[in-house]
């Protein structure tokens, strides 16, 4: 018989003018670079990272391709640039809470990551649009890089966690470790981008992020625990 122990409660958290092209009038704007970075951003959220030209990151920032150039270089070195200072910065956060986190309490790790991913959503609204876009969805251009450079360590420790609670009798034995990995994403991106569609079809105006996180929890704090007949 496998000893029923509770795996604890999951912890919770707490008008614009157009310029002439050429090299960039010193003072005119007081932070270009990420403002370029802002819009490309923008852009690769509504019309996706393959589809989005300098053009197009010129006219959302209201001001020359000569200056996007000026300032980053072609499209690539572009994108280059926003994942290293937008999207790197994001993940960052969430990926040092769960590292941090008590590999040995199943609990513990669901509230690094619940409370984590909905703190980045938070700090970074554009996040979901772009994971389901750039990362879920086939061709999407972060897809390699997610898997290959964000997710194995976040992923790999949280399913080894999961699964050594199981091994103790500390996890419901009807979940797989792996799997349970992938429910924390279902729970936190997908309400997330897909608000605008959940709030019209429910009338949902009055839930917000913080709402979405405490009901993620609750869920999953009922879901890690053992079974009464285990």
């Amino acid at each position: 018989m496998v000893e029923k122990r509770s795996p604890g409660r999951i912890p919770k958290a707490p008008g614009r003018r157009r310029r002439a092209p050429g090299r960039p009038v010193a003072g005119a704007s007081p932070d270009p670079r990420d403002r370029l970075l802002d819009a490309a951003l923008a852009c690769y959220v509504r019309r996706g990272i393959a589809a989005t030209s300098v053009r197009d990151i010129a006219d959302e920032a209201d001001v020359t391709p000569a200056l996007v150039h000026y300032y980053h270089g072609d499209a690539a070195q572009l994108r280059e640039a926003v994942i290293e200072q937008r999207l790197v910065p994001a993940v960052a956060v969430l990926a040092e809470g769960v590292m941090k986190a008590d590999v040995d309490d199943p609990a513990a790790l669901v509230g690094a990551f619940v409370n984590g991913a909905f703190a980045a959503i938070q700090r970074h609204p554009w996040l979901p649009a772009l994971w389901v876009r750039e990362v879920v969805s086939e061709g999407g251009a972060l897809r390699d890089l997610l898997v290959n450079r964000f997710a194995p360590g976040v992923a790999q420790h949280i399913a080894k966690g999961f699964a050594h609670a199981q091994a103790r009798g500390r996890l419901n034995p009807d979940l797989d470790p792996r799997v349970l990995m992938v429910s924390l994403v279902g729970l936190t991106l997908f309400p997330a981008a897909g608000a605008p569609i959940w709030r019209q079809l429910f009338d949902a105006d009055d839930l917000d992020l913080d709402d979405l996180r405490r009901h993620a929890l609750a869920l999953l704090d009922r879901g890690l625990e053992l079974d009464d007949e285990t």
